[in-house]
């Protein structure tokens, strides 16, 4: 049975009771996680397994495989708390839906555009773009729509759309709809005001850097 992944339940637990599935030397899986492993350009969480800090965690299929210290003594069927850094995961849940209102926006403005890279770190995140002209011709719209988008405190839905396979999608009423199993805010008011700078990659390739306020607003 895969790894029940209760950090799309619940994107806001921070500390979680369960029991490791199985054991490999360093490499560890659990019965369920709020822990997030790299995918879709989102970074991993960071923090620990029964107090032992993660020093990688990896998609394996449908289940996450968890790399621990040598020495670390655990086993399969011990009782583990799970605990994750907090801010790094708000600044990527954060960081990660205002990409992704910057990349719907984008497709709407200029149909037919070429996303070519993305990658989603706590205090910042990118998107390229396949674009022959100065990408920050844009800003300008794309500023006045994400905070219209983060003013209306639109909630965010996320759900499966193929259970068996663990796709996942989010939704905005009114806004989008994106195949995407990454964690998420509730509500766009979460995101606050978006700061963004065009970097030129050489080639052809445009980037968009977003960069958000320290701290959001409350849900």
């Amino acid at each position: 049975m895969a790894t029940d992944k209760i950090f799309w339940k619940d994107s806001y637990l921070t500390r979680l009771d369960t029991t490791v599935a199985a054991v490999d030397g360093d490499d560890i899986r659990l019965d369920a996680t709020i822990f997030f492993a790299f995918s879709g350009g989102q970074e991993s969480d960071a923090g620990t397994i029964g107090g032992c800090p993660v020093l990688v965690a990896s998609k394996a299929g449908l289940d996450i495989v968890y790399r621990l210290a040598p020495g670390h003594g655990l086993s399969a069927g011990d009782a583990v708390a799970v605990q994750i850094d907090w801010d790094r995961r708000y600044g990527l849940m954060r960081h990660h839906f205002a990409a992704e209102m910057v990349l719907q926006l984008v497709y709407r403005l200029e149909p037919g555009i070429e996303k070519v890279g993305a990658h989603i770190a706590p205090a910042k995140a990118r998107i390229d773009f396949a674009r022959a002209g100065n990408i920050a011709d844009l800003f300008e719209r794309l500023n006045a729509e994400t905070d219209a988008l983060v003013a209306a405190a639109k909630p965010i839905v996320t759900a499966f759309s193929d259970e068996a396979t663990q796709r996942r999608y989010w939704e905005v009423e009114g806004f989008s709809r994106m195949g995407c199993g990454g964690t998420h805010p509730r509500t766009t008011r979460e995101i606050g005001p978006l700061h963004l700078k065009r970097r030129n990659q050489g080639k052809g390739v445009e980037r968009i850097e977003i960069t958000l306020d320290a701290a959001g607003p409350s849900a």
